[in-house]
């Protein structure tokens, strides 16, 4: 403001001593006024002004060397020219400040650009650890920075936090709520993905606005959620290699057994033939044609189940008694096993349009599960419900059971509960095979939940009626 005097009271002097009359003098003074009002100095721009509508009244108005007008249109000019100087002052002063604004947001947008660059650039491996949090710390300039992420229910911290950080962070996650504490500099603020609250983040010695704060729980968001869905997909990937790598191997073993057994079956049978046996010989021989061409019948179901994993089961249709096909099924199992009971209800005839081979498979599959998780003594129901669209067999033993947590998970491929692996071996593809043969029908197969685990386990087979399946493969046409 000294120089905007000096140089008003020079201006004065030379206009004085030349003679100026005022209506000359006014431009001057308003350009002086305009210039020092540059400065956006509002309070300095207004003492300049006045000390000019002063000085032109008391060296140039008249009279002379008084602050007293007798033309009320000078006053009005005096007026007019302190309100422009001040308007003029006004809007220097907020483009100055609207200037020092957006100088301001540039910068915060320039690091904000900075940060995603060098977040994305990390590998999505990274843990929101140093590597993570570190670039938020360079480029802010913030004292503390903690991340806690609901997926792990860990929470990584950088730099020293006498406010506790790290325990804010965790119960704003709790809460489910934002902190704020202006004192400390520090807020806390949780993190959403599609409207689910996956973490939260919190910042300490921030000076920045709550708008940055606000993009920079974003960015974390989108991180975190980055990272998550590579370990999904990682996840993913190598599930479904093993399932590859499983089904190989079981096709494979299942090729393989084919010739041995073939040679044991051709063994067996020569040295029947070969000579007279005695009756324990004779046994033996058939003894070993018999488990022979049993685990040759079990190759093939596992060969073909392994198969009908990997491919789209398309049944070749034709019509089938289900009761009669069960009824063969259930005696095979009969035969074999004379420690448990099968008692199979309801025998009438139930035609459906399906796949004898498949529904074979599918009805094996239940029959033999059955058998394997039951205890020995116990007893196999087999029932046939005639329903108006279904046909339905349902399978049931009790003396096994299926915990609750497993339940949601045993059509999965491959899955096998933790009691069935330690008390039988299995491939974990039977149920989810003749899962995919009943939706492939157009039916169902499910599990039967009791109000206890120790209700036994009952499985329920629905195949459409033929009437039903006719219209189903006719409208699929």
């Amino acid at each position: 403001m000294g120089a905007g005097i000096i140089a008003l009271a020079l201006l004065t002097l030379v206009c004085y001593r030349a003679h100026i009359d005022f209506a000359s003098v006014i431009p001057l003074y308003l350009m002086l006024v305009v210039v020092h009002s540059l400065s956006g100095d509002f309070r300095s721009s207004a003492i300049i002004a006045a000390l000019a509508a002063v000085c032109m009244d008391f060296f140039f108005t008249t009279p002379l060397f008084s602050v007293r007008m007798e033309n009320p249109l000078n006053a009005l000019a005096l007026v007019a020219f302190v309100a422009t100087a001040l308007i003029i002052s006004s809007l220097v002063a907020r483009v100055r400040k609207e200037a020092r604004s957006a100088t301001l947001q540039k910068d915060r947008l320039d690091r904000l650009y900075q940060l995603s660059q060098q977040l994305l650039a990390l590998d999505p491996e990274v843990e929101t650890g140093d590597a993570f949090l570190g670039p938020f710390h360079r480029l802010f300039g913030i004292t503390a920075i903690s991340v806690f992420d609901a997926a792990t229910a860990e929470v990584r911290t950088i730099g020293e936090s006498p406010w506790g950080l790290a325990d804010r962070t965790r119960e704003a996650y709790i809460r489910g709520q934002d902190l704020t504490d202006a004192n400390a500099h520090a807020a806390v603020r949780c993190v959403r993905v599609g409207g689910k609250l996956t973490g939260a983040i919190g910042f300490e010695g921030v000076q920045e606005a709550a708008e940055t704060l606000g993009s920079l729980t974003a960015l974390t968001a989108t991180l975190i959620e980055r990272t998550h869905a590579f370990h999904r997909a990682s996840e993913a990937t190598a599930a479904a290699q093993t399932e590859t790598y499983r089904s190989a191997i079981l096709d494979a073993l299942a090729h393989e057994f084919k010739t041995p057994l073939a040679t044991i079956l051709a063994a067996a049978g020569g040295i029947r033939e070969a000579g007279p046996l005695g009756p324990e010989q004779l046994e033996m021989a058939e003894t070993v044609e018999n488990e022979a061409a049993r685990l040759g019948k079990l190759t093939s179901r596992l060969l073909r189940t392994a198969r009908l994993d990997k491919e789209e089961i398309k049944p070749r249709l034709e019509l089938t008694d289900v009761a009669e096909l069960t009824a063969h099924v259930a005696n095979q199992y009969s035969a074999r096993s004379q420690d448990r009971r099968i008692i199979l209800s309801n025998r009438e005839e139930a035609d459906v349009l399906a796949d004898p081979a498949l529904l074979r498979l599918a009805l094996n599959q239940l029959i033999e599960n059955a058998f394997k998780y039951s205890q020995a003594g116990s007893t196999i129901g087999i029932e046939i419900e005639y329903g108006q669209d279904f046909v339905t067999v349902k399978v049931s033993n009790n003396g096994s059971s299926i915990p609750f947590h497993e339940r949601g998970r045993i059509f999965d491929r491959f899955y096998r509960g933790e009691e069935a692996r330690r008390s039988t071996s299995g491939s974990g593809l039977g149920l989810y095979v003749a899962r995919k043969i009943a939706l492939a029908h157009g039916g169902a197969l499910d599990l039967e939940i009791g109000d206890s685990v120790h209700d036994g386990v009952t499985f329920s087979l629905k195949i459409p009626s033929a009437k039903e399946e006719s219209e189903h493969v006719l409208t699929a046409r």
